[in-house]
């Protein structure tokens, strides 16, 4: 019986201790927690996007993640031609764990757009961002080796863990670079890099000098025409952090239905994209009205799929980004996978 209890303890508290930052398989649908550099890199001049992942549904004390931003792009004359900038804000939401364990993020990014032709084709992005992060726990959840006895655990023993912390706040900085190419209006196709967590903060719910180490990502991806009504997207991602590493690649047929590809498409969307060693994820997506909204399920793979019984995660997105028939871009295609 003890044994079955320290097994608990342990599942509860390795929650707790490996705090994770959220990730998403429609990392696409993401893009200011892929990269800063993509704030602003639109085909009209606003975008809203939202995202919602519910990791291991199938315990109650799964990881749940949620995302909104809305970023915009500025074009004034003060700029060199072809050239705009780009601001947006980025608001998130994570819990996880036993104890609850919750992040609210809320961050404020820029970037410029500086055009490497004179038709706009080609593009270098830099972008930067900057956010404030809140992060508690209840430990009224976490069962502790003091509460531990010879006839089981009793709860209404004190943990004698006087030095833990209940909330913690910092501030993050992030930042990154985005090349993309349109050679013709149906295509497209880009490379970028991101640092997150440049600065390190302090993240312990101990009394101690524990820092958030850097992650680094590299993606790229584009998209080009199959005869008249029909394109294939694909992207990968690249990203580690300290040990841990993530590999992503795959992609999606888009299959137009009322002959428009840029000024207001509706588009079927059917793929896949694989996290190597870990999980294959179908993907489905649906565009009309500049709205795109996408569904992803992963399917565990991994040598490691009899603890969550073979299941993933589920994720949606959506996405709403307007055409500006007055853009001074207007014609040239943008990353969209």
């Amino acid at each position: 019986m003890k044994k079955y209890f320290l097994i608990i303890v342990l599942i509860q508290i390795s929650y707790f201790v490996k705090a994770q930052d959220p990730h998403f398989t429609q990392f696409f649908s993401s893009p200011l927690t892929l990269n800063p550099a993509y704030t602003g890199k639109i085909d009209g001049n606003v975008r809203f996007a939202g995202n919602f992942r519910n990791q291991w549904g199938q315990f109650s004390n799964g990881f749940k993640t949620y995302t909104a931003s809305a970023d915009f792009k500025i074009e004034n004359e003060s700029l060199a031609y072809n050239d705009n900038l780009g601001i947006g804000i980025l608001m998130l939401n994570d819990k996880a764990g036993t104890a609850g364990l919750k992040t609210n993020y809320i961050g404020l990014s820029a970037a410029y757009h500086k055009a490497l032709d004179e038709e706009g084709f080609q593009y270098i992005s830099a972008g930067f961002q900057a956010a404030h992060v809140t992060k508690n726990v209840d430990y009224n959840k976490l069962i502790f080796e003091n509460q531990l006895t010879n006839t089981g655990f009793d709860l209404g023993l004190s943990s004698n863990e006087n030095n833990l912390l209940p909330t913690l706040k910092y501030w993050d900085v992030n930042v990154g670079l985005l090349y993309s190419n349109a050679p013709t209006e149906n295509s497209n196709f880009y490379a970028g890099v991101s640092v997150y967590h440049v600065n390190s903060p302090k993240e312990s719910f101990l009394v101690g000098d524990i820092k958030i180490p850097q992650r680094y990502t590299l993606h790229g991806g584009g998209y080009f025409a199959i005869g008249g009504s029909t394109q294939f997207h694909f992207s990968g991602m690249y990203t580690r952090q300290a040990n841990a590493s993530e590999l992503l690649a795959g992609g999606a047929f888009a299959f137009n239905a009322n002959g428009d590809w840029q000024e207001n498409p509706t588009n079927i969307y059917l793929g896949g994209w694989n996290r190597f060693g870990d999980a294959f994820s179908p993907y489905a997506a649906i565009e009309f009205a500049n709205v795109r909204i996408g569904y992803s399920y992963d399917f565990n793979i991994s040598s490691k799929k009899t603890i969550s019984n073979s299941k993933g995660g589920n994720e949606l997105s959506l996405i709403y980004s307007p055409a500006n028939a007055s853009s001074k871009n207007k014609g040239i295609p943008c990353p969209k996978f």
